[in-house]
């Protein structure tokens, strides 16, 4: 199989079963079901996360994952798929995320219009805080791991899969976005096509981000419950502190925020700015330059733009022969909409 035409065919499928739907995980009309489209069926699953247990927060180390198989699955008995991996955005988990995005009709609708037939993979990665930011911590556990991994090892040992990485994709929207960027740096061994939709969290995060009127209510936070309480941007420094600045020694919570006394924790920021892929993708450009396609997607009135047209200079400098077939990145008009920060 001719990878190149499996991407397109992947960025096909997914541009059409996914990215209409996408933007910053508002409501949006359900398109038209495509008449004649063949129905794909749904397998609600629970994969266990090697990678994730012990962690120091109590998130399930047994996940939620939706598997969406395509319609010849059932019939084709010797026939393997390609897999896409798709990852959800902050705030949301997988399930909710299939409403969003209007699944299984869409997907239906991409294979009916002419993609290739594949095996979609939503896993879910909502934490106490509402997100995992797909970063390894002790304190959430090492969802990085999980997702190039141990769902991977788990979808190609009970599906008819291709066991290659040249026929697996790893897509994702706003953190997801985030999460296909910085997994797919580090686990070029795991994937072979790249699809980064609106990515969120590429830049280090500013001091002047931060607000003192945050502090007492993160400070406040002693249980899940208390969690919940909070609006979505304390939670999601909360998600973020949990991720990429965790502190076994500081119970309940095991992690450092990025003020403390009423000011910023240079310490913590400087931590965070270390999980920035602008601030490390220099490090990863041979494992990029495995991938046999990357693109990425964003709508001219996004508010991620800035960051994702920084991301697509990055790989257009390091340009070769083969990076510009294969790492060309797509900044594309697509949403009208402005997304959310996470």
């Amino acid at each position: 199989m001719k990878t190149m035409k499996l991407f397109c065919l992947m960025t096909l499928a997914i541009t059409v079963a996914l990215c209409p739907q996408l933007a910053a995980q508002v409501q949006t009309d359900v398109p038209q079901a495509v008449p004649g489209a063949k129905p794909v069926s749904v397998e609600h699953i629970k994969v266990h996360g090697t990678a994730l247990e012990g962690n120091l927060e109590g998130d399930a180390a047994d996940r939620d994952v939706f598997v969406f198989l395509p319609p010849s699955y059932a019939k084709e008995k010797s026939r393997r798929y390609p897999v896409v991996y798709a990852l959800h955005g902050y705030s949301i988990g997988a399930e909710q995320w299939t409403h969003e995005i209007h699944v299984p009709q869409t997907i239906e609708g991409a294979f009916a219009q002419g993609a290739q037939e594949m095996i979609i993979v939503l896993p879910d990665s909502k934490t106490v805080h509402n997100g995992s930011m797909y970063s390894s911590s002790v304190t959430t556990g090492n969802f990085e791991q999980f997702i190039a991994h141990d769902i991977v090892a788990y979808i190609d040992a009970h599906y008819r899969t291709i066991p290659n990485r040249l026929s697996r994709g790893l897509v994702g929207h706003s953190v997801g976005g985030y999460g296909a960027t910085r997994i797919g740096m580090k686990h070029s061994d795991a994937f072979g096509s790249l699809y980064i939709m609106s990515p969120c969290c590429l830049s280090a995060r500013a001091a002047g981000s931060l607000k003192l009127g945050d502090e007492k209510a993160l400070e406040a936070v002693k249980t899940p419950e208390d969690s919940e309480k909070l609006g979505f941007f304390q939670r999601a420094q909360l998600a973020t502190a949990a991720a990429w600045s965790p502190d076994p020694k500081n119970p309940p919570l095991y992690l450092d925020p990025p003020m403390k006394d009423g000011a910023v924790q240079p310490d913590v920021l400087a931590k965070w700015a270390a999980n920035a892929p602008l601030a490390f993708v220099d490090q990863y450009i041979g494992n990029l330059r495995q991938y046999r396609a990357i693109a990425i997607d964003v709508g001219d009135q996004d508010g991620l733009r800035m960051d994702a047209g920084k991301l697509r200079d990055v790989l257009d400098k390091y340009g070769s022969r083969t990076a510009l077939k294969c790492m060309k990145a797509r900044t594309r008009v697509r949403w009208p909409t402005v997304s959310r920060i996470m």
